[in-house]
């Protein structure tokens, strides 16, 4: 498994924007797909976006489509989520995963990392 930290979360107001960082250590970074999930108080973890080794396809949750961007930059073993016009209910923790394989659901990641809060007011 690949070792994931996940920052840059915070509070900020609806409208702003926020871009998480998950940093990966212990294995070749360019073998994993990685993805964020998101958990808010009592709801399951959903997917938010997801990008494949070399940085194509990607694939993003309806929710965020046209908001949320995920990227990646294997020279530096990190993965981005560029969030714009964040709304309330992006309020969540926010999770950083990676496969060796692909997929869209919690189960498909085999590799989590501790989640970095984000909260936007109204």
């Amino acid at each position: 498994q690949v070792q994931l930290v996940e920052s840059g979360g915070g509070l900020v107001q609806a409208g702003d924007s926020l871009r998480l960082t998950c940093a990966a250590s212990g294995r070749p970074f360019s073998k994993y797909a990685m993805a964020w999930f998101r958990q808010a108080p009592g709801k399951d973890r959903e997917f938010v976006a997801a990008v494949a080794n070399f940085g194509i396809p990607t694939s993003d949750a309806d929710s965020v489509k046209g908001r949320f961007t995920i990227s990646r930059d294997n020279a530096k073993n990190t993965v981005y989520l560029q969030m714009n016009s964040l709304k309330p209910e992006d309020t969540a923790v926010y999770y950083c995963a990676g496969t060796t394989g692909w997929g869209t659901s919690t189960a498909d990641l085999d590799s989590w990392g501790q989640g970095t809060q984000v909260t936007v007011s109204s």
